[in-house]
């Protein structure tokens, strides 16, 4: 056990974990030249294509150092903001964690939110300044930065460059000296923790774990103790890049992958403790908080009989993804799907993404929106995921929404536009620090549905994408909203249907209206576009009907025989508008999105 080092990279998205995992890999041996690539730890399609770390992922490698061999545990975590519940995970299966800042860039704002999450875990932290080969890098600048935004020492934070393998060994070095080996009773009994887990189509359901105490071995009786169930141990294998190596045990402080041959994959849940069934342990190694969903978004089959292979698809992804809810919902405007919790507007895309590629669906999501909490006059309380589940006016009391406090650190000369930016969408100022001459950090509370549209788009693009942004939730505030209606022909779309603050429906709705013009595709007949408050119209816009010159064959003669003509195609057209339904395409429903 004193041998081994268990420790994940954490950093703020873009600053060179994966590259830097690549070379650790390289430099302990692990793959050889041939078999080496770019982004070894990011195994999914959509993660190489974008660039971007989705799911934390595990190696175990081997290192030599002054005749003594190591075995080092080293876990991937990704960087942006939704996905920090994966960071939360690794971090509480880690002895230490290596804090990774860009040498030109400095601290950021998710820097500091996994820094305040390694410390909770009550980590070793390593401070490493990644590419120092930049021509823009200033290293003392950025040590001296990592202490004032901080607060840990960084005088001895190792320099290197992932990109070039500058002071990769040395980095090495320090992980094997400063980290703690892990600790724990050998002979005790089993006592091991699942961190994650995911869906194999030939092995099913795999749970990687940490063991604490004892050992697993292979055919081994074991137990969650969750909900108590019995499971047999049908194999175990070490995380590897390239392939998986078998092993008969995972001992005490090591990281391995339990084979259990389920096929359900519900069982097994991220957090459990697994232990021994004939001497099992008393108390639990420790539970993970559940993730909260912030963003919830309707995902309806474009096929309605494909509403089982969906349900199927998002069973199978929550064992790869736990952080996943999802319930069954109706919609008048898009049939049967789900109502599908996310952990933000990235999350939202990545999921889309994975369940019509990984699983061949075609699908259609409406609008995202947040929890909100409605108390009505009877002195009944709700939970509303889905504005169009709103009750009336009426019988409500008062609604509160969710508020985040939201970390944005920036350029001193973009403080002006981020500021407006945030006034605009409701934040309130808490606190604004000079990090130096040249960055500032703005802290502010801001109701999370101002942030889950279109907020860090429209931020990256008013400061030239320099500055970077993170939130937390802060729990619920009273707000003066109402529901926002759309209807298409005069039919309400419920899948369109926003909840506002009632100063700002009318200018929203307005937009909406006009955005939704632009995508509806023009019919026979003419398509009445309104937005509305309850009974109340605020805003419309006419979609126009196709037109055909029906008195083309008319060349001559009396006037009467065109206006007959002209009679009888607007009676045809009133009878068709009466009748007609009007089919939305998906950009219809992300209009919503483009409100700013």
């Amino acid at each position: 056990m004193k041998n081994i080092r268990n420790f994940s990279i954490i950093a703020h998205i873009d600053h060179g974990k994966s590259t830097l995992a690549d070379r650790i890999i390289q430099e302990c041996g692990s793959v050889t030249e041939r078999e080496m690539g770019t982004q070894m730890m990011d195994t999914m399609d959509i993660e190489q294509e974008r660039g971007i770390t989705i799911k934390a992922q595990s190696v175990r490698l081997d290192y030599v150092k002054d005749g003594q061999h190591y075995v080092l545990n080293l876990i991937d975590t990704p960087g942006h903001v939704d996905f920090s519940y994966e960071v939360s995970k690794s971090l509480a299966s880690s002895d230490g964690a290596l804090l990774i800042v860009d040498a030109a860039q400095g601290v950021e704002a998710q820097t500091i939110a996994n820094v305040y999450l390694a410390l909770d875990n009550n980590l070793e932290l390593i401070p490493v300044i990644n590419k120092i080969d930049l021509p823009a890098a200033e290293p003392d600048r950025v040590a001296e930065e990592i202490e004032e935004a901080i607060g840990i020492d960084a005088t001895d934070a190792c320099l290197v460059s992932a990109k070039t393998g500058v002071g990769i060994r040395e980095l090495i070095d320090a992980i094997v000296d400063r980290i703690p080996a892990p600790i724990g009773n050998p002979e005790a009994t089993t006592k091991a923790i699942i961190y994650d887990s995911w869906f194999d189509s030939y092995l099913g359901a795999l749970a990687l774990v940490r063991v604490f105490d004892g050992q697993i071995t292979k055919g081994q009786n074991i137990k969650l103790m969750s909900n108590g169930e019995e499971h047999h141990v049908l194999d175990l294998m070490y995380p590897h890049p390239m392939k998986k190596i078998k092993t008969q045990a995972i001992k005490c402080g090591e990281i391995g992958i339990v084979i259990l041959g389920l096929k359900e994959v519900a069982v097994i849940n991220v957090g459990d403790t697994i232990t021994d069934v004939k001497k099992p342990a008393t108390e639990p190694v420790g539970t993970y908080e559940p993730a909260k969903p912030f963003v919830f978004a309707g995902i309806f089959p474009i096929d309605t009989d494909k509403f089982e292979d969906l349900r199927d698809a998002l069973d199978k992804l929550k064992l790869n993804d736990s952080s996943l809810s999802y319930e069954p919902e109706t919609s008048v405007a898009l049939g049967f799907g789900f109502r599908v919790g996310f952990l933000g507007m990235l999350h939202m895309e990545v999921i889309k993404e994975r369940l019509e590629r990984e699983f061949n669906l075609d699908l259609i999501a409406s609008a995202p929106s947040v929890i909100y909490n409605v108390y009505l006059n009877n002195g009944d309380f709700v939970n509303v995921q889905n504005p169009s589940e709103l009750p009336e006016v009426n019988k409500i009391d008062r609604i509160e929404e969710p508020y985040v406090r939201a970390t944005v650190i920036t350029p001193s000369e973009y403080v002006g536009n981020i500021i407006t930016l945030l006034v605009n969408k409701r934040g309130m100022q808490t606190k604004m620090t000079y990090l130096n001459e040249e960055r500032v950090m703005l802290e502010y509370e801001v109701p999370m549905n101002e942030i889950v549209m279109d907020f860090y788009d429209t931020l990256k693009s008013i400061s030239k994408g320099y500055a970077s942004f993170d939130y937390e939730p802060i729990g619920f505030k009273v707000g003066d909203l109402v529901k926002l209606d759309i209807k298409v022909a005069g039919e309400a779309v419920d899948a369109l249907s926003v909840v506002v603050p009632r100063t700002q429906a009318l200018s929203r709705g307005r937009i909406l209206v006009k955005n939704m013009k632009e995508q509806i595709p023009r019919q026979l007949f003419e398509v009445a576009v309104q937005a509305s408050l309850g009974s109340q119209i605020i805003a419309r816009e006419t979609v126009k009907s196709m037109g055909k010159n029906v008195t083309a064959k008319c060349y001559g003669g009396d006037i009467t025989r065109k206006r007959k003509l002209l009679e009888k195609q607007k009676a045809g057209k009133k009878r068709m508008k009466s009748i007609g339904k009007v089919q939305l395409p998906q950009e219809a429903f992300m209009s919503v999105l483009k409100m700013d």
